[in-house]
């Protein structure tokens, strides 16, 4: 693996008609029909180390070639004459280790967030002593060995594991076999954050076992739930719920479709000392919301945090019909001067059509609602200006 690291680059040339200011100015990507594949370059091994060129042959940086993936090259440093070895990858951890460590008092928090830490495909989320770490692109994959190496040294970590459940993976060409790398991993690991304590199955929960981008989000909401009941949808290892409860909650339903994220939930609660508060109800979150309708149910505040409805461009109107369902269905069920928050992880759907769309749902359950507060992934998740992508997460919070 070392000796590979430390080969000389071959070159790979933009076609004339490619971006290359763009790439310059800080742009990761390079399409497929950008750069050209001709039979050397398209024999490459996925997630080789390249030097790119624009089209007058002049190297614009380091990068990572992917023959095989739409996108085909991933800029890693704009130095055309840096070496992506042990050294170069302890420098990128330990920035974002700073970074992180000026933010949060505990080791919780996602410590590698892709491209926008300048390590494109790779995530990170610390656990403590333990790494969980997606390689979500050909190089990651192909260098993961001196990639765990330099994480552990940094971070003096003691376990890593490798979550291979990411949809990225698969238009990588890669697999989905996830494992433990390095330590032991024994049950699901306790995570306090905004006063609660949340359980994250780190083998075989949901991503990496837990949702540190809502913090910020989670604790808006809190200060929204003093004194109120509080209904979680789409709640996982209990997210919103947890959090409003150790903000003063009088009490919070989680509806979620996985019994074993809601058994989770449940001991969170109990460890928090939450569970005379704390209920669950298992179902398809839209049967769920009909169902609390029918029966009457009204909270004080009600949250929707589902997966991606649109994970791609092509499923993006699906994804928005989906969004404004969602919002008629859970707009009846808050109080009169009650709170809606809606969220979305899709970023396929910009904040301006998903506010759209929620706003239309609004309107559909019978009820007006006014805007008071935007959310987004919080600091240990930063965006890239130049990567719309990497804003995924928005979270509207209303007032009805």
């Amino acid at each position: 693996m070392r000796d590979r690291m430390s080969e000389p680059y071959p070159t790979v040339r933009l076609r004339p008609k490619a971006n290359a200011r763009a790439i310059r100015h800080g742009f990761p990507w390079v399409y497929s029909n950008e750069v050209v594949l001709d039979r050397r370059t398209s024999r490459m091994e996925p997630g080789s180390l390249v030097v790119l060129e624009d089209a007058e042959r002049q190297a614009t940086g380091v990068a990572t070639l992917n023959p095989g993936s739409k996108i085909a090259v991933r800029m890693l440093d704009r130095d055309p004459g840096a070496r992506i070895d042990a050294d170069w990858l302890q420098l990128r951890f330990r920035a974002a280790l700073d970074h992180r460590e000026m933010l949060y008092d505990a080791p919780f928090y996602r410590l590698v967030h892709a491209e926008a830490d300048g390590l494109p495909g790779l995530v990170v989320d610390r656990f403590g002593d333990v790494l969980v770490v997606q390689p979500n692109a050909a190089w990651t994959e192909r260098l993961l060995e001196p990639i765990a190496d330099a994480l552990m040294a940094v971070t003096g970590a003691k376990s890593l594991i490798k979550n291979a459940s990411g949809r990225a993976r698969g238009l990588e060409g890669l697999d989905d076999e996830s494992l433990v790398l390095s330590g032991t991993i024994e049950g699901p690991v306790a995570v306090p954050m905004n006063g609660a304590v949340y359980m994250a199955d780190l083998v075989s929960g949901q991503k990496t076992g837990l949702f540190f981008d809502q913090r910020e989000n989670h604790a808006f909401a809190a200060r929204l739930a003093q004194g109120r009941s509080v209904l979680d949808v789409f709640s996982h290892v209990g997210g919103f719920a947890l959090a409003a409860l150790a903000g003063g909650a009088a009490s919070a339903l989680s509806v979620d479709g996985s019994e074993a994220a809601l058994g989770l939930a449940r001991e969170g609660a109990a460890l928090g000392g939450m569970a005379e508060r704390f209920g669950t109800r298992k179902g398809d979150a839209f049967d769920a919301l009909a169902a609390l309708g029918a029966e009457g149910e009204r909270f004080g505040l009600v949250i929707c945090d589902p997966p991606a409805f649109a994970p791609s461009k092509q499923a993006r109107e699906a994804g928005l019909r989906a969004y404004e369902r969602i919002a008629r269905l859970a707009a009846p069920l808050v109080e009169e001067g009650g709170y809606l928050c809606l969220c979305s992880c899709s970023h396929a759907v910009d904040l301006q059509a998903f506010l759209a769309a929620s706003a239309r749902g609004i309107g559909r359950g019978g009820r007006r609602g006014r805007l008071i507060h935007t959310g987004f992934a919080g600091p240990d998740h930063p965006q890239l200006p130049q990567l719309a992508e990497s804003g995924y997460l928005k979270a509207l919070f209303f007032r009805l």
